[in-house]
C-alpha cells in the first residue's frame, strides 16, 4: 500500500456529539454475551428469509433452474456474529453466499468465452445414501487497467452511520481502493444524510492524497435520504461515462433508507433505470444494528452488481484489494442456470441455496430476464444433493449456462446469451473428491446446521470438523479458509450452549 489511513474518532466528538450518539446503533461489539436472535429484530436487523428447497421427484420435474450470482454479504453477516459469541436468526442463511465466499481451483474458460462450466459428483458428508452433485463456474481474469474505470463512491454519512465499524471502515475501505487506480481512472465522492452533497466530481485517479483527504474528511450525522443520493450519484456517473470502460457506483451503507423512496419496489425501479445505460451498481454493506440487508441485497441484484458486507479491515482489503476485478469488472451479465436431470437415473434431488433466485424454464429461457452478474476471476459454486436409483448407469444431468455479454449494453440487437453446457455421468463419481469438494462440503453442512435445516441429515459440527482437519495443509494456504475453522470451532461452542 502506498498510503493507508486509519480513521480515528476523537474523545471530544464522542463526549460532545450527543444527538449522533443517540441516533447511532449500538456498537456490536458492546452487546457480550449469546444473544437470541429475537434480539436481533429489535434492533431493526432486516433480511429476506427464503423457504428451503425440498427434495423433487425427477419422475415428476425433471428440470431445474436459478440466476446465478456471486454476492457474499452473507457469510461475513454470519461471521460477524459467531465472532461476537451470538447465535444466528436462521432464515438469514443463504447457503449459496457461504460456499461462494470463497475461491476454487476451477477451470478458467477458453475459446473466447466469459464463463466456464465444470462438475463433480462425491458423497454426501450428511447423507450416506444421497451424493452431491457440483457445478463449478469460473469466469475470465481481466487485468484491471485493460480498461478506464468512471467510479462515483456514494457514501451514506447519515447519524446510524457513526461509529468506527461503519463510516470509518468506509474510509478505511475506500482509501485502499485508491492504491489500484491511476490516471486513466476518474473518482467522484458523493455523501447523503438528509440531503445528498457532491464531495469530489471528476478527480484524476492519480490524484490519491486529495481524494482520500476528502474522503477521511467525512462525518456521520442526519437521516438517511438515500434516494438523493442515488440520483445524484447516477447524474455524476453519467456525466464522466467512459465509453468502453467500467462505469460504477458504489454504495456504502448500512441500508437504513428512512426518506425518500425506501420502498423497495420504488428502488428496484430507480436502479434498473440506469443499468440498461451501462452503469452498475456495487454495494458494500457495514454495521449490524439497525441494518437493513434486504435493501443492500435489492439494490445489487438490480444494479447488475455485487454485494459484500464488510466486518473488518481484513474482508474490505479481500473486496477492494485482493478481488477487485472481480468487485469492479463484470464480465457476465444476466447468468443462469439450467439442470434438466434423467429420471432413469436419478430419484431425487434439491438444490442447496439460491432459495430466493429460483426461476422458472419461461424466464430461463426468456432474454429479457434480469439474473445474476460474474464479476472477473470469480469462481461460481452451485450444488445439488442428489439420490441415484440403485444400480442406476449413465447420464445424470445436463447443464446449460446462459449469460449475456456487458460489452452489448448500448446495443440491445447484439444483447443476446451466450451458453455453455456439459452433461454428467455416473463416470463422473470419484470416491476421493478433491481438496476443494471436501471443502465445499464442510461450507454446505455449516450452513444446514446454522439454518437448522430439515434436511441436515447426520450433519453435525463435529463431523465438518474432521473433515476439515483432513484437509489441513489446504486451509492453511488460504487466510479465509483457515479463518472457517475457526468460526465453526465457535460455532460449536455458541450452539452447544443454546
Amino acid at each position: 500500500m502506498k498510503k493507508f489511513f486509519v480513521f480515528a474518532l476523537s474523545a471530544i466528538l464522542i463526549l460532545s456529539s450527543a444527538l449522533l450518539a443517540a441516533c447511532a446503533a449500538r456498537p456490536y461489539g458492546d452487546l457480550g454475551g449469546m444473544v437470541s436472535p429475537e434480539y436481533f429484530e429489535s434492533l431493526n436487523y432486516q433480511f429476506e428469509p427464503s423457504s428451503e428447497q425440498p427434495f423433487i421427484s425427477s419422475e415428476g420435474e425433471p428440470s431445474s433452474y436459478f440466476s446465478l450470482d456471486r454476492n457474499t454479504a452473507s457469510y461475513s453477516l454470519m461471521r460477524r456474529q459467531i465472532e461476537e459469541g451470538n447465535k444466528l436468526n436462521a432464515g438469514s442463511v443463504r447457503i449459496e453466499e457461504y460456499v461462494n465466499y470463497f475461491n476454487y481451483d476451477y477451470a478458467r474458460p477458453a475459446d473466447g468465452k466469459a464463463l466456464s462450466l465444470n462438475a463433480r459428483l462425491f458423497d454426501c458428508p450428511w447423507n450416506s445414501a444421497h451424493k452431491l452433485l457440483s457445478f463449478a463456474v469460473a469466469a475470465k481474469e481481466l487485468r484491471l487497467d485493460d480498461v478506464a474505470d468512471n467510479i462515483v463512491l456514494l457514501i451514506d454519512t447519515s447519524g446510524s452511520m457513526y461509529g468506527a465499524d461503519r463510516l470509518g471502515l468506509i474510509q478505511q475501505a475506500f482509501v485502499m481502493l485508491l492504491d489500484n487506480l491511476d490516471g486513466d481512472d476518474t473518482v467522484s465522492v458523493v455523501t447523503y444524510a438528509g440531503d445528498s452533497r457532491i464531495a469530489l466530481e471528476g478527480a484524476n485517479g492519480a490524484e490519491k492524497t486529495r481524494i482520500a483527504k476528502v474522503i477521511e474528511d467525512l462525518e456521520a450525522n442526519g437521516s438517511t435520504n438515500g434516494e438523493g443520493g442515488i440520483k445524484t450519484a447516477y447524474a455524476i456517473a453519467e456525466k464522466y461515462f467512459a465509453e468502453g470502460g467500467n462505469n460504477r457506483v458504489i454504495l456504502a451503507t448500512d441500508g437504513d433508507f428512512n426518506v425518500g423512496a425506501s420502498s423497495k419496489s420504488e428502488l428496484q425501479k430507480l436502479i434498473s433505470a440506469h443499468r440498461e445505460k451501462g452503469i452498475y451498481l456495487s454495494v458494500l454493506g457495514v454495521g449490524m444494528t439497525n441494518t437493513n440487508d434486504t435493501v443492500m441485497k435489492t439494490l445489487a441484484e438490480n444494479g447488475n452488481g455485487n454485494y459484500s458486507y464488510l466486518d473488518s479491515v481484513a474482508e474490505a482489503k479481500k473486496v477492494l484489494v485482493t478481488e477487485l476485478g472481480g468487485t469492479m469488472e463484470t464480465v457476465a451479465k444476466d447468468a443462469k442456470a439450467g439442470v434438466k436431470f434423467n429420471p432413469d437415473v436419478v430419484s431425487r434431488y434439491r438444490l442447496l441455496g439460491y432459495d430466493a433466485k429460483l426461476l422458472t424454464q419461461e424466464q430461463f429461457e426468456d432474454e429479457a430476464t434480469d439474473a445474476g452478474e460474474i464479476g472477473a476471476g470469480h469462481t461460481v459454486t452451485a450444488v445439488y444433493e442428489v439420490e441415484l436409483k440403485e444400480g442406476a448407469d449413465g447420464d445424470i444431468a445436463t447443464a446449460e449456462l446462459r449469460y449475456k455479454l456487458p460489452d452489448n449494453d448500448s446495443d440491445p440487437d447484439n444483447d443476446v446469451s451466450d451458453s455453455v453446457a456439459l452433461t454428467v455421468t455416473t463416470e463422473s463419481y470419484t470416491a476421493e473428491p478433491s481438496d476443494d469438494c471436501v471443502f465445499i462440503g464442510c461450507v454446505l453442512e455449516y450452513g444446514l446446521l446454522l439454518r437448522e435445516s430439515d434436511y441436515k441429515a447426520d450433519a453435525s459440527f463435529d463431523s465438518v470438523l474432521a473433515r476439515l482437519q483432513t484437509i489441513a495443509d489446504y486451509t492453511a494456504a488460504d487466510e479465509f479458509k483457515a479463518q472457517f475453522v475457526d468460526v465453526v470451532q465457535k460455532a460449536r461452542a455458541i450452539y452447544s450452549e443454546a
